[in-house]
Protein backbone atom coordinates (compact mmCIF):
# COMPACT_ATOMS: atom_id res chain seq x y z
CA UNK A 1 0.00 0.00 0.00
CA UNK A 2 0.93 4.04 -0.86
CA UNK A 3 2.43 5.68 2.20
CA UNK A 4 0.14 8.12 1.03
CA UNK A 5 -3.04 6.08 1.55
CA UNK A 6 -4.67 5.63 4.75
CA UNK A 7 -7.05 3.21 6.09
CA UNK A 8 -9.91 5.45 7.12
CA UNK A 9 -10.29 5.46 11.20
CA UNK A 10 -13.82 4.06 12.31
CA UNK A 11 -15.75 4.84 15.76
CA UNK A 12 -15.06 1.06 17.10
CA UNK A 13 -11.32 1.34 16.88
CA UNK A 14 -11.99 4.90 18.71
CA UNK A 15 -13.88 2.92 21.31
CA UNK A 16 -11.95 0.46 21.90
CA UNK A 17 -8.15 1.93 21.93
CA UNK A 18 -10.44 4.35 24.63
CA UNK A 19 -11.99 1.49 26.32
CA UNK A 20 -15.18 2.65 26.02
CA UNK A 21 -18.10 1.78 24.11
CA UNK A 22 -19.32 3.09 21.08
CA UNK A 23 -21.88 4.65 22.26
CA UNK A 24 -19.79 6.65 24.62
CA UNK A 25 -17.48 7.65 21.71
CA UNK A 26 -20.86 8.88 19.84
CA UNK A 27 -22.09 11.02 22.78
CA UNK A 28 -18.33 12.75 22.84
CA UNK A 29 -18.80 13.49 19.05
CA UNK A 30 -22.06 15.17 19.66
CA UNK A 31 -21.28 16.83 22.72
CA UNK A 32 -23.70 15.26 24.89
CA UNK A 33 -23.64 16.25 28.73
CA UNK A 34 -24.22 12.75 29.98
CA UNK A 35 -20.72 12.04 29.92
CA UNK A 36 -17.89 12.14 32.71
CA UNK A 37 -15.02 14.68 32.35
CA UNK A 38 -12.03 12.45 32.46
CA UNK A 39 -13.79 10.35 29.93
CA UNK A 40 -14.60 13.08 27.57
CA UNK A 41 -11.14 14.38 27.88
CA UNK A 42 -9.89 10.47 27.21
CA UNK A 43 -12.01 9.90 23.98
CA UNK A 44 -10.90 13.60 22.46
CA UNK A 45 -7.67 12.42 23.42
CA UNK A 46 -7.68 9.29 21.17
CA UNK A 47 -10.12 10.94 18.54
CA UNK A 48 -7.47 13.41 17.77
CA UNK A 49 -4.08 10.75 18.17
CA UNK A 50 -5.93 8.36 15.57
CA UNK A 51 -7.40 11.65 13.57
CA UNK A 52 -10.78 10.26 13.40
CA UNK A 53 -13.36 12.34 11.06
CA UNK A 54 -17.10 11.65 11.84
CA UNK A 55 -18.96 10.33 8.57
CA UNK A 56 -21.95 12.71 7.86
CA UNK A 57 -22.98 11.05 5.09
CA UNK A 58 -23.23 7.99 7.10
CA UNK A 59 -25.18 9.96 9.96
CA UNK A 60 -27.49 11.60 7.84
CA UNK A 61 -28.41 8.42 6.55
CA UNK A 62 -28.86 6.75 10.37
CA UNK A 63 -30.76 9.75 11.36
CA UNK A 64 -32.66 11.19 8.09
CA UNK A 65 -31.08 14.19 8.37
CA UNK A 66 -28.34 16.50 6.46
CA UNK A 67 -28.06 18.64 8.82
CA UNK A 68 -27.93 21.27 6.22
CA UNK A 69 -30.25 24.37 5.68
CA UNK A 70 -30.82 25.89 2.30
CA UNK A 71 -30.37 29.59 2.06
CA UNK A 72 -32.22 31.67 -0.21
CA UNK A 73 -30.68 34.89 -0.54
CA UNK A 74 -30.56 38.16 -3.14
CA UNK A 75 -29.13 41.97 -2.84
CA UNK A 76 -25.61 40.61 -1.06
CA UNK A 77 -24.70 44.12 -2.21
CA UNK A 78 -26.41 45.89 0.03
CA UNK A 79 -25.80 46.13 3.49
CA UNK A 80 -28.73 44.61 4.98
CA UNK A 81 -29.13 41.13 3.20
CA UNK A 82 -25.23 40.85 3.60
CA UNK A 83 -25.16 41.49 7.63
CA UNK A 84 -28.23 39.32 7.85
CA UNK A 85 -26.37 36.34 5.96
CA UNK A 86 -23.76 36.70 7.86
CA UNK A 87 -25.47 36.30 11.04
CA UNK A 88 -27.37 33.01 9.11
CA UNK A 89 -23.64 31.66 8.97
CA UNK A 90 -22.51 31.94 12.47
CA UNK A 91 -25.95 30.72 14.48
CA UNK A 92 -25.87 27.94 11.58
CA UNK A 93 -22.18 26.91 12.59
CA UNK A 94 -23.44 27.02 16.82
CA UNK A 95 -25.95 24.85 16.08
CA UNK A 96 -23.94 22.07 13.70
CA UNK A 97 -25.30 22.92 10.72
CA UNK A 98 -24.07 23.63 7.17
CA UNK A 99 -25.36 26.06 4.49
CA UNK A 100 -26.28 25.55 0.90
CA UNK A 101 -26.52 28.89 -0.66
CA UNK A 102 -28.71 29.61 -4.14
CA UNK A 103 -29.04 33.25 -5.07
CA UNK A 104 -31.89 34.82 -6.77
CA UNK A 105 -30.46 37.73 -9.25
CA UNK A 106 -33.99 38.89 -10.24
CA UNK A 107 -35.95 38.14 -6.74
CA UNK A 108 -39.45 39.45 -9.01
CA UNK A 109 -39.73 37.22 -11.68
CA UNK A 110 -37.14 34.43 -11.27
CA UNK A 111 -38.02 30.85 -11.02
CA UNK A 112 -38.85 29.64 -7.23
CA UNK A 113 -39.16 26.36 -8.35
CA UNK A 114 -36.54 25.52 -9.45
CA UNK A 115 -34.03 26.30 -6.51
CA UNK A 116 -36.63 24.97 -4.53
CA UNK A 117 -36.34 21.72 -6.46
CA UNK A 118 -33.02 22.02 -6.34
CA UNK A 119 -32.27 22.50 -2.83
CA UNK A 120 -34.85 19.74 -1.70
CA UNK A 121 -32.95 17.52 -3.59
CA UNK A 122 -30.13 18.06 -1.93
CA UNK A 123 -32.24 16.59 0.95
CA UNK A 124 -31.84 20.21 3.37
CA UNK A 125 -33.29 19.78 6.82
CA UNK A 126 -34.88 22.94 5.96
CA UNK A 127 -34.80 26.79 4.06
CA UNK A 128 -34.44 30.08 5.07
CA UNK A 129 -36.03 32.30 2.31
CA UNK A 130 -33.97 35.82 2.97
CA UNK A 131 -35.10 37.46 0.23
CA UNK A 132 -37.46 40.85 0.28
CA UNK A 133 -41.19 40.39 -0.67
CA UNK A 134 -41.57 42.59 -3.65
CA UNK A 135 -44.25 42.97 -5.59
CA UNK A 136 -45.87 39.77 -5.81
CA UNK A 137 -43.25 37.15 -5.50
CA UNK A 138 -45.06 35.43 -2.65
CA UNK A 139 -47.43 33.91 -4.64
CA UNK A 140 -45.98 30.67 -4.69
CA UNK A 141 -46.52 30.46 -0.85
CA UNK A 142 -49.43 28.90 -0.44
CA UNK A 143 -48.25 26.20 -3.32
CA UNK A 144 -44.82 25.53 -0.96
CA UNK A 145 -46.69 25.60 2.18
CA UNK A 146 -49.30 22.72 0.76
CA UNK A 147 -46.37 20.47 -1.02
CA UNK A 148 -43.06 20.73 0.41
CA UNK A 149 -41.98 19.21 3.26
CA UNK A 150 -39.01 20.90 4.17
CA UNK A 151 -40.50 23.96 6.74
CA UNK A 152 -39.43 26.97 5.79
CA UNK A 153 -38.11 30.42 7.97
CA UNK A 154 -39.17 33.95 5.61
CA UNK A 155 -37.47 36.88 6.59
CA UNK A 156 -38.67 40.79 6.15
CA UNK A 157 -42.44 39.86 4.86
CA UNK A 158 -45.76 41.00 5.85
CA UNK A 159 -46.96 38.46 8.72
CA UNK A 160 -48.86 35.72 7.31
CA UNK A 161 -51.07 33.26 9.85
CA UNK A 162 -50.08 30.13 8.13
CA UNK A 163 -46.55 30.35 7.87
CA UNK A 164 -43.30 31.44 10.19
CA UNK A 165 -41.92 34.93 9.82
CA UNK A 166 -38.74 36.59 11.10
CA UNK A 167 -38.95 40.33 10.33
CA UNK A 168 -37.77 43.70 11.76
CA UNK A 169 -40.47 46.22 12.61
CA UNK A 170 -39.74 48.37 9.77
CA UNK A 171 -42.69 50.53 10.28
CA UNK A 172 -41.76 51.49 14.23
CA UNK A 173 -38.45 52.41 12.71
CA UNK A 174 -40.26 54.90 10.47
CA UNK A 175 -41.90 56.48 13.30
CA UNK A 176 -38.49 57.18 15.64
CA UNK A 177 -37.10 58.74 12.69
CA UNK A 178 -39.95 60.91 12.45
CA UNK A 179 -40.75 61.36 15.89
CA UNK A 180 -37.24 62.23 16.35
CA UNK A 181 -37.06 65.28 13.99
CA UNK A 182 -40.43 66.37 15.42
CA UNK A 183 -38.78 66.45 18.75
CA UNK A 184 -35.78 68.66 17.42
CA UNK A 185 -38.85 71.11 16.57
CA UNK A 186 -38.43 70.00 12.77
CA UNK A 187 -42.41 70.33 11.34
CA UNK A 188 -41.53 69.99 7.22
CA UNK A 189 -40.35 66.70 6.91
CA UNK A 190 -40.24 65.02 3.77
CA UNK A 191 -39.24 61.55 2.82
CA UNK A 192 -36.78 59.68 0.49
CA UNK A 193 -38.53 56.50 0.37
CA UNK A 194 -37.46 53.40 -1.58
CA UNK A 195 -39.41 51.44 -4.35
CA UNK A 196 -43.11 51.17 -3.05
CA UNK A 197 -43.28 47.58 -4.23
CA UNK A 198 -40.96 46.49 -1.42
CA UNK A 199 -42.54 45.85 1.92
CA UNK A 200 -40.19 47.24 3.76
CA UNK A 201 -40.12 50.22 1.85
CA UNK A 202 -43.82 50.70 2.06
CA UNK A 203 -44.29 49.98 6.21
CA UNK A 204 -41.23 52.71 6.53
CA UNK A 205 -43.79 55.01 4.91
CA UNK A 206 -46.30 54.13 6.82
CA UNK A 207 -44.59 54.81 9.83
CA UNK A 208 -43.24 58.14 8.86
CA UNK A 209 -46.81 59.09 8.19
CA UNK A 210 -48.84 57.77 11.66
CA UNK A 211 -46.11 60.04 13.29
CA UNK A 212 -47.12 63.00 11.07
CA UNK A 213 -50.49 62.65 11.49
CA UNK A 214 -50.63 62.10 14.89
CA UNK A 215 -48.84 65.59 15.30
CA UNK A 216 -51.17 66.96 13.58
CA UNK A 217 -49.66 67.30 10.13
CA UNK A 218 -51.02 67.03 6.32
CA UNK A 219 -48.94 64.57 4.27
CA UNK A 220 -48.77 65.92 1.54
CA UNK A 221 -48.09 64.32 -2.17
CA UNK A 222 -44.87 66.56 -2.70
CA UNK A 223 -43.28 65.66 0.16
CA UNK A 224 -42.41 62.22 -1.11
CA UNK A 225 -39.84 60.80 -3.50
CA UNK A 226 -38.94 57.57 -4.02
CA UNK A 227 -35.58 55.75 -5.20
CA UNK A 228 -34.17 52.39 -5.60
CA UNK A 229 -31.89 52.44 -2.43
CA UNK A 230 -28.63 53.29 -4.10
CA UNK A 231 -27.11 56.82 -3.38
CA UNK A 232 -27.15 57.73 -6.75
CA UNK A 233 -31.23 57.77 -6.61
CA UNK A 234 -31.18 59.01 -3.21
CA UNK A 235 -29.37 62.43 -4.73
CA UNK A 236 -32.08 62.83 -7.60
CA UNK A 237 -35.08 61.95 -5.24
CA UNK A 238 -33.85 64.93 -2.31
CA UNK A 239 -33.56 67.22 -6.08
CA UNK A 240 -37.19 66.78 -6.68
CA UNK A 241 -37.67 67.26 -3.30
CA UNK A 242 -35.88 70.31 -3.41
CA UNK A 243 -38.04 71.59 -6.10
CA UNK A 244 -41.65 70.30 -5.46
CA UNK A 245 -41.76 71.14 -1.32
CA UNK A 246 -39.44 73.86 -0.90
CA UNK A 247 -40.48 74.51 2.85
CA UNK A 248 -38.70 71.35 3.92
CA UNK A 249 -36.78 71.47 7.02
CA UNK A 250 -36.21 67.72 7.45
CA UNK A 251 -35.94 64.67 5.85
CA UNK A 252 -36.29 61.00 6.54
CA UNK A 253 -34.39 58.71 3.99
CA UNK A 254 -35.45 55.10 3.73
CA UNK A 255 -31.68 53.77 3.87
CA UNK A 256 -28.09 55.12 4.44
CA UNK A 257 -27.15 55.01 1.27
CA UNK A 258 -29.62 57.26 -0.28
CA UNK A 259 -29.36 59.67 2.65
CA UNK A 260 -25.48 60.06 1.42
CA UNK A 261 -27.23 60.97 -2.24
CA UNK A 262 -29.20 63.35 0.10
CA UNK A 263 -25.91 64.87 1.85
CA UNK A 264 -24.25 64.92 -1.67
CA UNK A 265 -26.99 67.54 -3.10
CA UNK A 266 -26.95 69.39 -0.23
CA UNK A 267 -23.18 70.53 0.13
CA UNK A 268 -22.80 70.70 -3.39
CA UNK A 269 -26.12 73.39 -3.33
CA UNK A 270 -24.37 74.66 -0.12
CA UNK A 271 -27.25 74.26 2.00
CA UNK A 272 -26.04 73.28 5.63
CA UNK A 273 -27.03 69.97 7.81
CA UNK A 274 -28.70 70.35 10.02
CA UNK A 275 -29.05 74.07 10.10
CA UNK A 276 -30.82 74.22 6.74
CA UNK A 277 -31.77 70.00 6.62
CA UNK A 278 -31.76 67.74 9.05
CA UNK A 279 -31.40 64.36 7.48
CA UNK A 280 -31.75 60.83 9.25
CA UNK A 281 -31.26 57.23 7.70
CA UNK A 282 -32.16 54.00 7.87
CA UNK A 283 -29.80 51.00 8.72
CA UNK A 284 -26.74 52.18 10.61
CA UNK A 285 -24.51 51.10 8.09
CA UNK A 286 -20.73 50.86 9.44
CA UNK A 287 -19.76 54.06 7.15
CA UNK A 288 -22.62 56.16 8.41
CA UNK A 289 -20.69 57.27 11.32
CA UNK A 290 -18.09 58.92 9.10
CA UNK A 291 -20.61 61.06 6.97
CA UNK A 292 -19.98 64.52 7.42
CA UNK A 293 -21.86 65.37 9.09
CA UNK A 294 -21.86 62.25 11.13
CA UNK A 295 -25.77 60.75 10.22
CA UNK A 296 -28.47 60.32 12.50
CA UNK A 297 -30.06 56.49 11.32
CA UNK A 298 -32.37 53.59 12.49
CA UNK A 299 -30.05 50.43 13.43
CA UNK A 300 -31.17 47.56 12.76
CA UNK A 301 -30.71 44.06 14.63
CA UNK A 302 -29.34 42.69 11.36
CA UNK A 303 -27.15 40.53 12.84
CA UNK A 304 -29.97 38.98 15.10
CA UNK A 305 -32.42 38.60 12.29
CA UNK A 306 -29.84 35.85 10.61
CA UNK A 307 -29.33 33.97 14.33
CA UNK A 308 -33.48 34.20 15.02
CA UNK A 309 -34.40 33.03 11.84
CA UNK A 310 -31.50 29.36 12.04
CA UNK A 311 -33.01 29.07 15.99
CA UNK A 312 -36.35 29.15 14.66
CA UNK A 313 -35.71 26.81 11.82
CA UNK A 314 -33.78 24.38 14.27
CA UNK A 315 -36.57 24.31 16.84
CA UNK A 316 -39.13 23.45 13.78
CA UNK A 317 -37.10 20.75 12.64
CA UNK A 318 -36.54 19.38 16.06
CA UNK A 319 -40.25 19.45 16.70
CA UNK A 320 -40.93 17.64 13.22
CA UNK A 321 -38.30 15.41 13.94
CA UNK A 322 -39.68 14.49 17.44
CA UNK A 323 -43.17 14.14 15.93
CA UNK A 324 -42.00 11.74 13.35
CA UNK A 325 -40.29 9.74 15.90
CA UNK A 326 -43.14 9.21 18.11
CA UNK A 327 -46.54 7.39 17.56
CA UNK A 328 -49.57 9.37 18.35
CA UNK A 329 -53.02 7.58 17.98
CA UNK A 330 -54.34 11.43 17.13
CA UNK A 331 -52.35 11.69 14.76
CA UNK A 332 -49.81 14.33 13.47
CA UNK A 333 -49.28 17.22 16.31
CA UNK A 334 -49.61 20.85 13.96
CA UNK A 335 -46.90 23.05 14.85
CA UNK A 336 -48.13 26.30 15.19
CA UNK A 337 -45.74 29.21 13.28
CA UNK A 338 -44.38 31.77 14.74
CA UNK A 339 -43.94 35.86 13.79
CA UNK A 340 -41.00 36.87 15.54
CA UNK A 341 -40.56 40.75 15.39
CA UNK A 342 -37.39 42.45 16.42
CA UNK A 343 -37.25 46.16 17.02
CA UNK A 344 -35.49 48.78 15.81
CA UNK A 345 -33.30 51.78 17.14
CA UNK A 346 -32.42 55.16 16.63
CA UNK A 347 -28.75 56.04 17.26
CA UNK A 348 -28.74 59.85 17.15
CA UNK A 349 -25.66 62.20 15.50
CA UNK A 350 -24.74 65.40 14.58
CA UNK A 351 -27.30 65.55 10.95
CA UNK A 352 -30.49 65.87 12.52
CA UNK A 353 -29.65 67.83 15.85
CA UNK A 354 -30.05 71.65 17.00
CA UNK A 355 -27.34 72.99 18.49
Amino acid sequence: MSPSIRRTVTITQVAQEARVSTQTVSRVINERPDVAPATRKRVQQVINQLGYRPNALARSLIHQRSHTLGVVATGLEYYGPSRTLIGVELRARDLGYSLLLDLLHHPETENVDRILNRLLSRQVDGIIWAVAEIGNNRKWLEKARRNIQAPIIYLSMHPHPDVSVVSIDNRAGGRLATQHLLEQGYRNIGLVNGPLDWWEARERQLGWQEVLLAAGRNIDPRQISAGNWSAESGAAAIEQLLENYPEMDAVFAANDQMALGVMQVCHRLGRRVPQDLAIVGFDNIPESAYYWPPLTTIAQPLNELGCSAVEELSRVIELDQASDETTMDAGVVKRKPQAIVLQPELVVRDSSMVH
